[in-house]
């Protein structure tokens, strides 16, 4: 499967043609899910809701069937291993044609939680439809890409960066380089766009650049759960190591340390 092509073709999609799920489509999303995996060994459980049984809805979603939900253990660096997990089938998803879009904030969080048996101790951080693309998106969907500039990406030099926060990382490994480009592209919370990367030799060190206000309604950090789907997407490329052991390098305020990646081949 070309892991690039489907990341740089994929999008958010709020409108849907209506149809349930295929029973194959289906049957090879739950089978991938038993494969999922994240760095720091936290389960993450997904469970699939069908919307007229439960009665689930959100304002900014049209046509849906099926939702997926996915909880997770309240513990240290959940919000990573559930973006980094959750981004695997989102994009194992766009790979069979189905569409899906991450929702953290703009749903009746307690139906959900409800729906999907969440447990005293676990969090379920986003849900996202789950379903086939309309042929042409709402006019409310339109209006909201094009509010966040979805289609628009950071410039790798405002991202990535070289033994210090002054020069920008520009690597001649074709597979760094892919995986670099793989970063740029991933989505994040209203497109913030929030990783930055920082190489000292064979470790590439994660950071997230914190914005105000991008926390859910029971606290968890979206824009950590963005730093997962980085993570994940930088590893899709790479033969490395995620550990996390804080380098201790010099950075601003809004800066936090979030993981290293040691290239391993």
């Amino acid at each position: 499967m070309d892991w690039m092509e489907v990341i740089r073709t994929r999008r958010s999609v709020r409108t849907f043609d209506g149809r349930m799920l295929e029973m194959e489509h289906l049957g090879k999303l739950a089978e991938y899910i038993d494969s999922i995996a994240n760095p720091w060994r936290i389960p993450v459980e997904f469970v699939f809701l069908d919307t007229e049984e439960y009665k689930l809805s959100t304002p900014v979603i049209r046509g849906e069937k099926m939702y997926v939900a996915a909880k997770v253990p309240k513990v240290k660096h959940a919000e990573e291993a559930f973006g980094y997990a959750f981004e695997q089938f989102v994009l194992y998803a766009w790979s069979l044609g189905i569409g899906t879009t991450w929702i953290g904030g703009t749903m009746k969080r307690e139906d959900f939680e409800k729906a999907a048996y969440l447990q005293e101790g676990e969090v379920m951080c986003c849900i996202s439809p789950v379903g086939y693309p309309a042929a042409k998106m709402s006019f409310r969907e339109a209006a909201m890409r094009k509010g966040v500039r979805a289609d628009h990406r950071k410039k790798a030099s405002d991202l990535f960066f070289d033994g210090d926060w002054n020069t920008p990382l520009v690597s001649e490994d074709p597979d760094v380089a892919q995986a670099l480009e793989a970063v740029r592209l991933a989505p994040s919370a209203v497109n913030k766009q929030p990783w930055r990367i920082l190489r000292t030799g064979d470790k590439y060190h994660f950071y997230v650049r914190h914005d105000k206000g991008y926390s859910t309604e029971v606290g968890e950090d979206m824009q950590k759960i963005d730093l997962g789907i980085a993570l994940y997407h930088f590893m899709r490329f790479v033969e490395g190591a995620v550990s996390v052991e804080d380098p201790a390098i010099p950075a601003d305020e809004n800066m936090e340390y979030i993981a290293t990646v040691t290239i391993t081949r």
